[in-house]
């Protein structure tokens, strides 16, 4: 029985012989090019399906494992993908550069944030997101970072996850810039690489109290 092969990104399938990668695609913004490229080396090696995902890439599943080194060297990178216990990618909404209600450039922002974290290996696995606005599309609620805009700045919020054992993120900062929205985040993930211990950060805040942990992180 096959499993997932993480230096190459693949993730097996249900059938426990077939694997999925997802072509790192930051933003979720993408290009013609890319997609006919994704769409050609899909055909070519006889992908079961592609699968727009959560995370804002396309998943090409149903492939042979023989077939991954060549994949990757089809789509001119670097095999990857980004499971296991690291910061996957983060999740960004259009912000002011497309959306008409979005308050705060989330797409810079976000993008800032990816090639600073996206792959660091952690004990756990780690999620972020940027919303430009309060409807909160990238879903920072339930992510271990996240920030909000608002027309006065960036919420910071800490501790959402969602699986077996959902939690709402708490917002701990208010009205920040760009560049101290962004130091604050560096403190908490720091913070947590300190700790080194194979929880989320929910779980660790929930065990020293919340109030306790923004002692902790904010001046």
């Amino acid at each position: 029985m096959k499993k997932d092969i993480l230096e190459k990104g693949a993730i097996v399938q249900r059938d426990r012989e077939t694997f999925a990668i997802a072509p790192p695609i930051p933003a979720g913004l993408t290009t013609p090019a890319q997609l006919r490229e994704i769409a050609e080396v899909a055909e070519k090696y006889g992908a079961a399906a592609l699968k727009l995902t959560s995370a804002q890439r396309i998943a090409i599943i149903g492939i042979e494992e023989d077939d991954l080194d060549a994949i990757w060297e089809d789509l001119s990178l670097v095999p990857s993908g980004v499971i296991g216990p690291c910061v996957r990618s983060v999740k960004i909404c259009p912000g002011t550069t497309y959306c008409k209600r979005g308050q705060q450039d989330s797409i810079k922002v976000g993008l800032e944030l990816n090639e600073r974290y996206h792959g660091t290996p952690l004990p756990y696995k780690f999620k972020m997101g940027v919303s430009g606005c309060v409807n909160d599309c990238s879903e920072v609620c339930i992510k271990d970072i996240g920030l909000i805009g608002t027309p006065k700045g960036w919420k910071v919020a800490v501790g959402g996850a969602g699986g077996s054992k959902p939690h709402i993120a708490e917002i701990i900062a208010t009205e920040l810039d760009d560049e101290a929205a962004a130091a604050l985040v560096d403190d908490i993930f720091n913070w947590y690489l300190k700790k080194d211990e194979k929880k989320r950060l929910w779980k660790l805040i929930e065990e020293m109290g919340l109030e306790k942990f923004k002692e902790e992180l904010l001046p």
